[in-house]
């Protein structure tokens, strides 16, 4: 047996090398079947991050809010609770923001005294004045106008707000003010506020005019949450007890539905005292477009692989053909019947393999450059797509082979007759 072994891999490379034209045919099907699928394959895989990547520049996707319990118009929670917010999911780190909302009037003033309007490139100190030593001038022909002031603190604003910038530029503790905002204000970017409630007032550079794409364009927003947790507090300082306030959390965390609804569990223990939950718009979306892209995805790979068998099993059947007599002097010197169609499987096998390994890697370098183009970002290579695309390769050279079946009901006498 083991002497047998080496005249049989030498036939089946007799045998492949019989037809290179032939051979040809078949590793271009086979081939262009692999790279088809090794790249639909990778990009299904790669489709969750990026799915997963793409949702979450939409903002966030998880919410700390206060108890709903009736008892104060105005809910806060402490800000110490964000100390309990892991910052990582599954390995990937969690955008937070705290925000404090406030309503206050709005107006445009004159420049700080210190800085003149010549020299705005550098921002203004933000501080909390009272009203009788406020040396700004306000512009008395316009009405104060009442908007909704945000104060955050956090890293990566730009996770839970996407925005796209429309006036100037932003830095340090300015204010950012939404498209609407800066109309109804009648402001633009370089100009001065002065934000009023009650006797306080806060006075800060309009560095930006943004669109931001839904309610935040009516509200004005800064990170200087201290600056508005002062503010918001007429006549006292900000409570001992229980420490600065904030309105929310807002969090952009990272993965699968799944993985984001574990986080959520996990977060709802870590903090009792407050209502945390998800935004099931974004979480059901993504997990709805993500099946149907899979479902696809899959059903492409389906009908590929269907049509690279068929195309295997035309040119088979042209081999089927042509082997006859070589079947037939096989079968006459007392070759089995089940070595001669192992022979031939061998060399379907051996064909697949080829172009499996080649296929593959072609398609992988495919699905870089269709990520790009569909997602905006290149698809990383997934390794385990690799292997799994060569053994379909081979699969379907072994199933394309089927015709070759018929060379197993051939009878030696009839081919030296001639009737075969």
């Amino acid at each position: 047996m083991s002497q047998s072994r080496p005249m049989f891999w030498r036939i089946v490379r007799r045998l492949i090398a019989a037809n290179r034209g032939r051979l040809i045919v078949i590793l271009l099907a086979l081939g262009a079947g692999a790279a088809v699928t090794a790249a639909l394959l990778n990009l299904q895989i790669d489709a969750k991050k990026r799915l997963t990547t793409e949702f979450r520049t939409f903002g966030a996707n998880v919410i700390v809010a206060p108890q709903s319990n009736g008892s104060s118009s105005h809910p806060t929670i402490p800000q110490s609770l964000d100390e309990r917010v892991p910052l990582t999911n599954e390995g990937n780190p969690v955008t937070k923001i705290d925000l404090l909302y406030l309503l206050v009037q709005a107006n445009r003033t004159s420049p700080p005294p210190q800085l003149p309007k010549s020299n705005l490139v550098q921002p203004p100190t933000n501080e909390i004045r009272n009203a009788a030593s406020e040396g700004a001038t306000e512009d008395s022909s316009r009405p104060l106008v009442p908007v909704v002031l945000v104060g955050y603190d956090g890293r990566n604003p730009q996770h839970i707000w996407p925005t796209k910038i429309l006036e100037g530029a932003g830095r340090g503790e300015d204010c950012r003010l939404g498209k609407n905002a800066a109309k109804a204000l009648q402001v633009h970017a370089g100009d001065y506020l002065i934000l009023r409630n009650g006797s306080n007032r806060h006075r800060c550079l309009v560095s930006t005019v943004e669109d931001f794409g839904g309610s935040e364009d009516n509200q004005i927003f800064t990170n200087s949450l201290f600056s508005v947790q002062q503010l918001s507090f007429v006549g006292q300082d900000v409570p001992a007890i229980g420490g600065p306030q904030i309105s929310m959390m807002q969090l952009s965390v990272p993965g699968a539905p799944q993985s984001v609804a574990t986080y959520i569990s996990i977060l709802q223990k870590q903090i009792p005292e407050a209502d945390v939950h998800g935004i099931r718009q974004f979480t059901d979306a993504e997990g709805k477009i993500y099946d149907r892209i899979s479902g696809l995805l899959t059903a492409t790979v389906a009908v590929v692989l269907i049509l690279t068998t068929l195309c295997v099993m035309a040119a088979m059947t042209n081999v089927a053909m042509e082997r006859k007599n070589d079947v037939g002097l096989m079968k006459a010197i007392g070759g089995a019947t089940r070595r001669v169609l192992r022979l031939f499987l061998a060399e379907a096998a051996t064909l697949g393999l080829i172009a499996g390994l080649i296929g593959a890697a072609a398609g992988l370098a495919l699905s870089v450059a269709l990520g790009k183009a569909v997602f905006g970002v290149a698809a990383q290579p997934r390794l385990i797509v690799y292997p799994v695309v060569v053994a379909l390769t081979i699969v379907v050279a072994v199933a394309g082979a089927y015709p070759l079946r018929r060379l197993a009901g051939i009878r030696p006498a009839s081919v030296f007759r001639g009737e075969a």
